[in-house]
């Protein structure tokens, strides 16, 4: 599989990373709640059964680990599948408040 191209939907409070292949309405996404300038909550991961075993999910939470990293943002892992792999992915841990 090719990069995925994932975007980013923000609000003040509330954000988004998803992923949405080309010629179809599905789409795969990680959401956030903004606690402050620099915390966020993951709270939800969701993946359509036509994407489901292809480690499209846990694309995305690489990629919101990266971007983190990038603004010097922390995650507060809520969501069980995010929370899951932060377990398995020490390296993480920067950015991870386990």
């Amino acid at each position: 599989m090719t990069d995925l191209q994932i975007e980013l939907e923000e609000t003040d409070s509330k954000g988004r990373y998803f992923y949405r292949p080309e010629g179809t309405d599905d789409e795969a996404e990680i959401t956030f709640s903004r606690v402050s300038p620099t915390r966020i909550i993951v709270d939800h991961t969701g993946v359509p059964d036509t994407m489901r075993g292809q480690g499209i999910g846990q694309r995305l939470a690489e990629f919101v680990v990266r971007d983190a990293r990038q603004k010097g943002i922390s995650i507060i892992p809520l969501c069980p599948f995010f929370n899951a792999l932060a377990q398995r992915h020490k390296e993480w841990q920067d950015v991870v408040q386990l």
